[in-house]
């Protein structure tokens, strides 16, 4: 079966449904032969070469002239499936290729294939891999949950952004001085699920509170009311009595505006 790689900037996917629509429709072509067919080859059936190089052309050419103006580069690979060997699909003369419902051009996937004209109409599922390497944090060692991360725990490698759900945190300003959400593995890149902001300090605990305006800073001690998480909102019982919030900077500092 074809394995086609090509290039891009951006993992779009808009263009990617595009592309892996011709792809399919081409792939689909060689599976099924002409009108004259009688049944569809099975999973084992050769693909001549001309056809994979010709559709890996046509992708290069695709992606290279709708990602020329992307600044953030991503280098993408496509693997078309197979059908079920199983399968004794009826001679089509117009496969339409569509996206099932709940389902995104993105990782592991499929598309849908249905037969819109021909001796009989028919809807299969083809499977899909798209990958998209790019820039990433990987950790460099096994992370245990709620250890309080540094820029020392990762270091910057090409991953498949698209290997799992959770986004990428390509920015280590997001996830240096965040917690492990979970227990992490060595060489895993950095996603959104895996990190969330750092507990401080406690409910009761004795914080500085410094309050900021034009040309004047004044400090002062509360009470925490509510557990400080770094980049969030707590509640505070100021020495006077007065209840008021603020944002938490550090494990014992809370700034408030003015």
């Amino acid at each position: 079966m074809p394995s086609l790689q090509f290039l891009s900037r951006r993992p779009g996917r808009g263009h990617i449904a595009g592309v892996a629509a011709l792809c399919v429709s081409l792939y689909v072509a060689a599976l099924c032969g002409t009108a004259n067919a009688q049944q569809a080859p099975s999973q084992g059936a050769e693909v001549a070469p001309e056809f994979v190089a010709a559709t890996q052309q046509w992708l290069d050419d695709a992606v290279a002239k709708s990602q020329a103006a992307s600044a953030s580069p991503l280098r993408m690979e496509v693997s078309v499936g197979a059908l079920d060997s199983r399968l004794r699909l009826a001679p089509c003369t117009h496969v339409e290729p569509y996206i099932p419902v709940g389902m995104r051009l993105w990782g592991r996937t499929r598309l849908g294939l249905r037969c819109t004209d021909g001796g009989g109409r028919w809807n299969v599922f083809l499977p899909v891999t798209i990958k998209a390497f790019g820039p990433a944090w990987v950790l460099r060692d096994n992370v245990v949950a709620g250890t309080l991360l540094t820029a020392a725990d990762a270091v910057e490698a090409e991953a498949d952004w698209a290997a799992e759900p959770s986004p990428v945190v390509a920015d280590p300003a997001m996830w240096v001085g965040q917690t492990a959400a979970h227990s992490l593995a060595a060489g895993q890149p950095v996603r959104q699920s895996m990190v969330k902001p750092a507990q401080v300090f406690s409910a009761g605990a004795q914080v500085r509170v410094v309050a900021s305006g034009p040309g004047f800073e004044v400090t002062s001690d509360a009470q925490a009311m509510t557990p400080g998480v770094v980049g969030q909102l707590v509640r505070l019982r100021m020495e006077n009595g007065r209840i008021t919030t603020g944002i938490v900077q550090d494990l014992r500092t809370v700034r408030l505006s003015m």
